[in-house]
């Protein structure tokens, strides 16, 4: 039943496949896939393993996963008449870590892309509450993309980034999304938000100086060429 649930919620995109035990406690294979009908599908090494019970106001699960979590994860969850809330603890340092070769499996543009490096989260911790279909945020968490790389590219490593997701607090809490570049030959910017429509989000992709034509493959499939930039929107 659970793995139901979440296949359906993303589409089909994410799959608890090979589920066992029940919804309060199990395990599975986390997958990523291109969606229905794809043939594309990548799994995570070993289960994660999930349990459920009762908290102040609503339920709270705990997972676990050797490859990926930071010991364990705990999300509390609050459900309401036309709203809930998802808030995460924060286990330390850092949340969880995936090799991002594990996007392929989403299809294209990712198993065109054929990345590798690592994503990193981390979170001080994080509450994203929904309202009548609009978006609220208390905390902050972090993506970091770090050693990334791809097939498209000659370069050995096109540098370190940063997706960031916070509340902003003169909006009512409205979700804002910041990508940075730290580091690299790949140069890559935006800014964004989440709203009843989903993500609207904005940004670019140049390459650094001596690195245009070893980019430029991958900066035709990131986004809408414009001179130099590679013009990225989803939303």
């Amino acid at each position: 039943w659970l793995a139901s649930g979440v296949a359906a919620a993303s589409g089909e995109r994410l799959l608890l496949a090979d589920a066992r035990g029940t919804v309060w406690s199990g395990s599975a294979v986390a997958v990523l896939s291109g969606g229905p009908g794809s043939r594309d599908a990548a799994a995570l090494p070993g289960r994660i393993a999930w349990s459920f019970g009762a908290s102040r106001g609503g339920a709270e699960v705990r997972m676990t996963q050797p490859c990926c979590l930071n010991g364990e994860v705990v999300l509390r969850l609050s459900p309401g008449l036309g709203r809930w809330s998802a808030t995460l603890v924060s286990p330390g340092a850092w949340v969880g870590q995936w090799p991002t070769a594990w996007l392929a499996g989403l299809g294209a543009p990712w198993n065109t892309l054929q990345l590798g490096g690592t994503l990193r989260l981390l979170s001080p911790g994080i509450a994203i509450e929904s309202i009548a279909g609009r978006w609220r945020v208390e905390g902050q968490a972090e993506l970091e993309f770090v050693n990334a790389s791809s097939r498209l590219s000659t370069l050995d490593s096109l540098g370190d980034y940063r997706l960031r997701l916070a509340g902003d607090a003169a909006n009512g809490g409205q979700p804002q999304i910041q990508l940075s570049t730290q580091a690299g030959a790949l140069q890559l910017s935006g800014s964004g938000n989440l709203g009843p429509g989903g993500v609207r989000f904005r940004g670019e992709a140049r390459a650094g100086e001596g690195a245009e034509t070893a980019l430029a493959n991958l900066l035709n499939i990131i986004g809408r060429r414009d001179g130099a930039r590679s013009l990225i929107s989803v939303g």
